[in-house]
């Protein structure tokens, strides 16, 4: 009797705790429910955004295209065109147009969702951005040219030579004019500035001009490839390189047929490129077969190669021609020698910064919360408050960085960017998991867990988990 009284006893706890869980589970499905509904508001809230924005410059009347709309574009390419005689400071005005419209057409490209972007919005957007930046590069080298006809007027009164200093936020132009061929002058350095170079005594004696053209922003790089939802593999390849695809692809069919024959004959010949784009990441297999049968994956991969092979064909920045490099830290100078004059450029490897060994998101506020990302190199704190973001601090080394960007809010396309051109790429893209080693997850499993973790990120702190690497593709772990 006492067992059987333990038993009803215990059974009895179990209903309550069974039913409080139940009330307990059905308050906080109402409570998802009702954050749930906040997508569709968040949505609302963008078009209204977009609309605003579209207002916005209507009522602005400053003269300006809206870069969305190709008339208006054309237009505008068109009567710069036209122009004459611009001078080098008439042009960097003008420049400031052109780039803020560039960043426009970026953002656009970026923050639109594929499914609204169609193909031939995409192909007009990325061929206007490639217009302006090509026209804005031919009007610095015409306003070059023109100031280069006055350089007798400008000549230095010490060296007799023309030296002319041009700044903006944008744009920073150096001019030298060998006017008095004298051997003995082969070092130059501007005025008030630590830029210079050294020539050698041939050209000391020639008639030549140098232009040093420094610009905060990339007027050289080719157009970065976007996908288009089109079932072709072809369209996932910018109109920038269709030409290029069509001939590699020929290309990959015959270096297959040929090296099927060279297995057939036993030959061991290996023909070697020059250049080998992410060689460490094995080969990359192409398969013939019709798109709709592919896995994401494969497509990826394709157009790596796609990509890897115009690369190959020469549209890229090189490393050979350059020498007796150094770089002093306190000064923050550098020097280096060019055998031959052309454009020069720092780069940063894209993924310096990842895998991240540690990230937390820890609430602040109400709908606001700090997300701080810990690398080998860096930790960086951005708060986020609704849909802006800001950078809250930096530390490299362990020691406290100053940016320029720390306490300004921004909205997230834009301060992304700008984390990128300051040097701080911590953002993977859909490629990231071809050149980082990590347990690389379902995308559909990711935004589910996003947004679950977005919903509940004012009451709940979020946090790196080790066991995240180990299970599988359709899993994701943290700490909370």
């Amino acid at each position: 009797m006492e067992r059987l009284e333990i038993q009803r006893i215990e059974k009895e706890k179990w209903h309550r705790l069974e039913a409080k869980d139940l009330e307990r589970r059905n308050e906080e499905l109402e409570e998802l429910y009702l954050l749930e509904r906040c997508f569709p508001e968040a949505e609302k809230l963008k078009q209204e955004t977009k609309l605003l924005s579209q207002w916005k410059h209507y009522i602005q009347c400053d003269g300006s295209p809206d870069p969305s709309v190709a008339q208006e574009m054309n237009t505008f390419i068109s009567l710069w065109k036209e122009k004459t005689n611009e001078t080098f400071e008439e042009v960097i005005e003008k420049s400031k147009v052109v780039l803020n419209l560039i960043e426009k057409l970026k953002f656009i490209l970026l923050e639109t969702p594929p499914c609204d972007l169609q193909d031939k919005n995409i192909i007009q957007y990325q061929e206007s951005i490639l217009q302006l930046q090509e026209l804005l590069h031919l009007k610095f080298g015409v306003a070059t040219e023109i100031l280069l006809k006055q350089a007798s007027t400008l000549a230095d009164l010490d060296s007799g030579n023309m030296e002319k200093v041009i700044k903006d936020e944008n744009v920073t132009l150096y001019v030298w004019a060998n006017l008095k061929k004298n051997p003995r002058h082969r070092s130059v350095r501007f005025s008030e500035t630590q830029i210079g170079f050294e020539i050698p005594r041939i050209l000391a004696t020639s008639d030549i001009a140098v232009r040093l053209l420094h610009t905060h922003y990339d007027h050289v790089s080719a157009l970065h490839p976007v996908s288009t939802p089109s079932k072709e593999y072809t369209s996932a390849v910018t109109e920038l390189v269709k030409d290029d695809v069509k001939n590699v692809e020929k290309a990959i069919s015959k270096e297959v047929e040929e090296e099927s024959k060279q297995q057939e004959r036993g030959s061991h010949l290996i023909q070697e490129e020059e250049i080998k784009v992410e060689e460490e990441q094995g080969d990359i297999e192409v398969k013939m077969s019709s798109a709709e049968e592919e896995s994401e994956a494969i497509k990826c991969e394709r157009e790596m190669k796609v990509l890897s092979e115009t690369v190959s064909a020469g549209k890229h920045w090189r490393t050979d021609g350059i020498s007796n490099v150094s770089y002093k830290p306190k000064e923050r100078l550098v020097t280096f020698s060019l055998d031959t004059f052309g454009p020069v450029t720092l780069i940063q490897d894209a993924h310096i910064n990842m895998p991240y060994q540690s990230w937390e998101l820890r609430p602040l506020d109400v709908n606001k919360v700090l997300l701080t990302v810990t690398t080998v190199f860096t930790e960086i704190q951005i708060q986020i408050k609704e849909n802006l973001c800001m950078l809250s601090s930096i530390k490299l080394k362990d020691k406290k960085h100053i940016s320029i960007l720390e306490g300004t809010w921004m909205t997230p396309i834009p301060f992304i960017i700008a984390l990128k051109e300051a040097g701080l790429n911590i953002f993977p893209t859909r490629h990231s998991h071809f050149y980082v080693i990590i347990n690389n997850k379902v995308p559909l499993v990711e935004v589910k867990a996003y947004r679950q973790m977005a919903l509940l990120s004012s009451a709940f702190a979020f946090g790196w988990s080790k066991w995240n690497l180990l299970c599988n593709s359709t899993k994701v772990v943290f700490k909370w």
